[in-house]
């Protein structure tokens, strides 16, 4: 599996046409997102819709029978699908006794879901896909590479030589004629069409109306021209009341495709009149299916069940530094994609193949940012994870490291070892360039920094702390990054901690917070390390927990979340997620230091932790402290939140997508001038700074304690 994978991502970073439409779109999107939300409160709308859409899935079955009331009583035929197929019999039947010959399909992930297509072709029926996208990866054999932009990954020149050889005619790579060709082509199959079928956005109970956001003319006339229209939604798409749907008509657009709204908001509620196949006018024959299909385990899943907030934006997929770079055909099921996708399929479609692809995940975050539902979709990609690696285990090689990191005597004496064996390979410097046979994959496009000499937890006793009347005692949860690679960065704190009045401790028995565990599966080795530093970090003899590592610290403060069934444990757990903060953040609420230090003009940029800003909130308070310092100018950088790849075990994992990655982000580095790059956490450090060293370039990258405490004791 893990292979096959492999060979679809090779395949996808070599297609040079899907890398430059993914790369134009997702410099594109922000900008045309951040517009669209001019003058409105994202994050109120959000809570909204959050709000609202909780509410229906908590009441999704007095939502389903009031829906199917109000829809019968305007004449409407409701069925609900267990399964899709159910969905796909009922269709058929249908078909069959209408003596349909020819359908036209408006966009619909749910018939993409259930594969209704294939069925209603098995029963000779001509089914013509009408949305522009659909149409046109119907004709190269695709599935969607994208959930609103089906057709992302093909090329103008690309369509062209589609519609060419399906209308016989020559067709010119010309977007405006592209279009043309494919109203001209659609006009006699809605006319012709005995059968029309869509999907819909939004489910309103109140009133049985369904809506449906579409930014092409073919929704309303699959919808209103053959005289049967079949709509098949999902049960997550009900909301309460009318007015509920007005905070997602003003999200999902805005979302999605950087629109306030979408060209046709198309509502439909109980039958109208039609032209019927004799020629006369008479009642339509509506039909809607009510699909099942996998979401109701979705909703008895406390972990998952916030998937019923999602709006099928798609919002997720654009921000995805993953998905801009491979694309839905490798990032996804057959019906869904990205992030959400792989959420989606595991329940609905092929856990398989969710299993496979839930490993391209980065943790970044970047999606939760965007989301009009407010998902979590990082922590549910996580929680699936470590489902997949309790159910069938974790390949030999990760399993023995975690298991090593895990144990933290044989660990730390490994690195020991490790710091002398590793002279001939830094030839005298603070990096390793190169690494021999099977191991040079780590190396490619970045450096590797050099253990350090001596770990922090050697040179903490020498330390000379200078704090006459203490306010209080901080404990310094190192982490292994910070403990034997950068440990400046911890003498570096100690000093800022001391500056403020407080008196630092180094708890010996503190081990590796288990976030490489976590974020690969290993729930065993997580709970190790969890209890570990709880009993080693003793919170309840000190006044705070400092870390130098969002990633750490953010892993220390969920500990909490593992122990609902002990007492004992959760109460230590809850004290030290109560007293843990990270460095710009804990020196921050401590007053800061005084503006003094070096002068000397220094061009400083910052690099956002997605742990730090996303998770932990921190952003501000790194930006103060570093404004503050004399002489240094702050230049703000170009997608400064964006992931720089590294993520822990996903740069070793997957070298292909976080090489890059971080190009992306050495390019905005460039781009400021900078002397130096700011960080907080020792992992975006490691890559950043193994980037700019394997460039050649003079670009320092220091953490923020660093560069503090080299301004400040020139």
């Amino acid at each position: 599996m893990a292979s096959e994978l492999k060979k679809e991502i090779d395949s996808a970073l070599q297609n040079n046409i899907l890398r430059g439409a993914l790369e134009r779109f997702s410099q594109a999107y922000p900008v045309a997102r951040d517009k669209a939300y001019q003058g409105l409160d994202f994050e109120e709308l959000r809570n909204k819709v959050q709000e609202v859409k909780t509410y229906a899935a908590d009441h999704i079955d007095e939502m389903i029978d009031q829906f199917e009331k109000n829809a019968t009583a305007r004449g409407a035929k409701v069925f609900r699908a267990a399964n899709a197929k159910e969905a796909n019999d009922y269709v058929r039947k249908l078909a069959k006794e209408k003596n349909v010959k020819k359908v036209v399909k408006s966009k619909s992930m749910a018939s993409e879901e259930i594969m209704l297509n294939e069925a209603l072709r098995e029963d000779g029926a001509e089914v013509q896909e009408t949305d522009l996208g659909e149409f046109i990866i119907a004709l190269a054999g695709h599935t969607p590479s994208h959930m609103v932009l089906p057709a992302i990954h093909l090329t103008k020149e690309q369509v062209a030589d589609l519609f060419t050889n399906y209308t016989s005619e020559k067709n010119d790579p010309i977007i405006a004629k592209l279009v043309g060709t494919a109203r001209e082509v659609m006009r006699q199959k809605f006319i012709e069409a005995d059968l029309g079928i869509s999907g819909a956005n939004i489910a309103v109970a109140e009133t049985g109306t369904l809506i449906m956001l579409t930014n092409e003319g073919n929704g309303r006339l699959t919808s209103t021209i053959p005289s049967t229209q079949v709509f098949i939604v999902g049960i997550e798409k009900f909301v309460p009341k009318f007015k509920d749907a007005s905070y997602i008509l003003k999200t999902l657009p805005r979302n999605g495709t950087g629109q306030n709204i979408t060209t046709y908001v198309s509502m439909y509620t109980g039958v109208n009149e039609a032209y019927l196949p004799d020629g006369t006018k008479g009642p339509k024959d509506i039909h809607i299916i009510i699909l099942d299909n996998g979401r109701r385990e979705i909703l008895q899943d406390e972990k998952f069940k916030q998937m019923f907030n999602c709006v099928r934006c798609a919002a997720c997929l654009n921000v995805c530094p993953a998905f801009q770079l491979v694309g839905g055909h490798v990032y996804g099921g057959h019906a869904y994609t990205g992030g959400i996708g792989t959420l989606l399929t595991a329940f609905l479609t092929s856990e398989d193949t969710a299993q496979k692809v839930q490993n391209l995940c980065l943790q970044c975050g970047s999606c939760t940012e965007v989301c009009a539902g407010k998902l979590d979709i990082p922590g549910m990609i996580l929680e699936l994870r470590n489902r997949y690696g309790e159910k069938t285990g974790l390949p030999f090689t990760q399993k023995f490291a975690l298991d090593v990191v895990a144990n933290r005597r044989l660990f730390h004496s490994m690195l020991r070892i490790a710091a002398v064996a590793q002279k001939p390979l830094t030839k005298g410097t603070e990096y390793i360039r190169h690494l021999p046979l099977f191991l040079s994959g780590f190396t490619e496009g970045r450096s590797l920094p050099a253990i350090a000499k001596k770990p922090f937890r050697d040179i903490f006793p020498k330390i000379k702390q200078d704090v006459p009347s203490p306010k209080g005692t901080i404990a310094i949860y190192s982490g292994c990054l910070l403990d034997f690679v950068y440990p400046k960065i911890g003498e570096s704190v100690v000093a800022a901690l001391n500056e403020v009045g407080y008196k630092v401790v180094f708890p010996e028995n503190q081990s590796c917070c288990g976030a490489p565990a976590n974020y690969m599966g290993d729930g065993e080795n997580y709970l190790k390390s969890a209890i570990l530093n709880i009993h080693g970090l003793e919170a309840e003899k000190v006044d705070y927990v400092v870390s130098a590592c969002p990633t750490c610290t953010l892993a220390l403060k969920e500990y909490k979340q593992l122990f609902n069934d002990n007492p004992e444990m959760l109460k230590k757990a809850e004290e030290l997620d109560a007293k843990v903060f990270d460095f710009s953040k804990l020196i921050t609420m401590l007053g800061g230091l005084e503006k003094k230090g070096d002068d000397t003009p220094l061009k400083v940029t910052y690099h956002d932790s997605c742990h730090l800003r996303r998770k932990l909130g921190v952003y501000r308070e790194p930006r103060k402290l570093l404004s503050d310092l004399p002489g240094v100018n702050f230049i703000e950088m170009d997608e400064s939140n964006r992931c720089c790849g590294f993520a822990g075990s996903y740069s070793i994992k997957f070298p292909e997508i976080s090489g890059p990655i971080l190009e992306r982000k050495l390019k905005n580095i460039f781009k400021t001038e900078a002397d130096v790059v700011a960080v907080d956490c020792p992992g975006c450090l490691m890559q950043i700074a193994g980037g700019l060293e394997h460039r050649n370039s003079n670009i320092k990258v220091k953490h923020t304690a660093e560069l503090l405490f080299d301004r400040r004791n020139v």
